[in-house]
């Protein structure tokens, strides 16, 4: 079974750093055609480069949290590639949570960033892939990858929010690959732990004690570049995965072995 990407219209959401600024640049590199989306315009230019009218990378920018840009974006791949292969929801956010105090609105916020975008992109790209099975009446025609943690299963107070939504991040995957299959879109999602993304860089730069603290409660004791990610990725969205859905493929560093309470997921 075939591991390449080669050719495949690939949108990559948070790709103007960590994750996905890995995944785009390697897809692209792969000979994929990699629309290139992110809230981060000037990032975005600054990692990918200026405007792009041509080539096999395009630049979108614009908050995901609103439909109009949403169906844009959707819009802009047709415009550039013809259609669209795979989508990779890897635009997440993490912050903490003060559990007791009223006022905290970070469960809705996390909810709306790193569920409902991913829900509502995912409708909007199905939607496009069923049209174009029409033409296709047998074989494979997408794959959907969502981004979770393996913080939906280890309970960590001052992470509430971020758990909750990586929790619904994997029920919504269950229920689209159930809803999906008979279309022949495959959905999964990667659940990971520690990652040296932008957000986690800044955090263990000014707490050492906190780096330490996560290298420890991590069996392979460091934490991941997120180059390590993409390959896994690729996995799940080239026809070497095409008898899998639904699944939740956990990439942690052997994390999610451990009993105790673990340090943050990021």
């Amino acid at each position: 079974m075939s591991f390449s990407i080669s050719g495949k219209a690939i949108i990559v959401t948070g790709a103007a750093s960590g994750i996905g600024l890995a995944i785009a640049r390697s897809f692209a590199d792969k000979g994929a055609n990699v629309m290139c989306a992110d809230i981060d315009e000037k990032r975005l230019k600054e990692e990918l480069g200026e405007a792009r009218d041509e080539g096999n990378i395009r630049l979108f920018s614009g908050d995901l949290r609103q439909r109009l840009t949403i169906a844009n974006l959707v819009s802009a791949t047709i415009d550039a590639f013809d259609q669209v292969d795979v989508l990779v929801n890897a635009s997440r956010q993490v912050m903490q949570t003060e559990v007791l105090d009223m006022d905290d609105d970070s469960v809705e916020t996390l909810l709306d960033q790193n569920l409902m975008t991913a829900m509502r992109l995912s409708q909007q790209v199905a939607k496009r892939m069923i049209k174009q099975a029409e033409d296709q009446p047998e074989g494979p025609i997408g794959s959907i990858i969502n981004f979770s943690s393996t913080a939906a299963n280890h309970t960590q107070p001052e992470l509430m929010a971020y758990s909750i939504s990586a929790a619904a991040v994997n029920q919504m995957t269950r229920s689209m690959a159930l809803t999906l299959a008979p279309h022949r879109i495959r959905v999964n999602a990667l659940a990971f732990g520690s990652v040296m993304s932008a957000s986690l860089k800044s955090s263990v730069a000014e707490n050492r004690e906190w780096r330490d603290d996560i290298r420890s409660h991590t069996p392979l004791g460091r934490i991941a570049a997120p180059t390590e990610l993409v390959e896994a990725v690729q996995f799940l969205a080239a026809e070497s995965s095409s008898f899998m859905t639904g699944e939740i493929m956990v990439v942690d560093g052997g994390r999610s072995l451990l009993d105790a309470v673990s340090a943050p997921a990021h």
